[in-house]
């Protein structure tokens, strides 16, 4: 390996430890919690050192949410393949809903932790986010196209559709189904999912 190799491997192993320290203290802290100084503290270097790889805290902020989206956007491509829109649908579904049981940190970064807006600015909107909300209405609107679902208006359909599937996730990630045995939520959330599936279908 020769010498620009190496530097560059020591350059991504050094940016891979900085997000991975900072989704840890984001979480623990909270975005307003969390500062250059306590994440170069955390992993014992510099400020200066931080500042060589990221802009600022948004910029650490935003590559998170990128390198979680694309987690989530690597097991939706399967989904791509299937051709019936009703069927990519629910499996879009259940691609979300199984990487919030997998991967509830990656989640709460991505939809739950507040941020602040300066984030969004016009160089770096939540674009992947955006995106996949745009597929799923795209795809809701094809099933409707097909009287494959309920409604007059595909945009109220996937709202609701991404509201409710939002909002399973973010029970569990906040621990707010202490009414249930852990070990049965992953059975209770899938039936809850063909449960709303069956009533939004003709």
């Amino acid at each position: 390996m020769g010498i620009s190799e190496r530097k560059q491997r020591e350059k991504e192993s050094i940016r891979s430890k900085i997000l991975e320290v900072a989704t840890e203290l984001f979480l623990e802290k909270g975005y307003e919690g969390t500062s250059i100084r306590t994440i170069s503290d955390a992993i014992e270097y510099s400020p200066a050192t931080i500042y060589l790889y990221f802009k600022d805290k948004n910029d650490i902020f935003w590559q998170m949410q990128c390198k979680a989206f694309d987690l989530l956007n690597e097991r939706l491509k399967d989904s791509q393949s299937i051709m019936n829109p009703f069927e990519r649908l629910k499996a879009i579904g259940k691609v979300y809903l199984n990487f919030a049981f997998d991967n509830p940190q990656y989640y709460d970064l991505m939809f739950i932790l507040r941020s602040p807006m300066e984030v969004l600015n016009e160089e770096k909107t939540w674009e992947q986010g955006i995106k996949l909300y745009k597929t799923i209405e795209e795809i809701v609107g094809a099933c409707m196209v097909l009287d494959k679902i309920k409604g007059k208006d595909h945009q109220v359909v996937a709202f609701t559709f991404w509201s409710y599937i939002h909002g399973q996730c973010a029970l569990l990630i906040r621990k707010r189904l202490p009414m249930h045995e852990k070990n049965h939520l992953r059975y209770l959330i899938g039936q809850s999912f063909e449960f709303i599936f069956d009533i939004f279908s003709k």
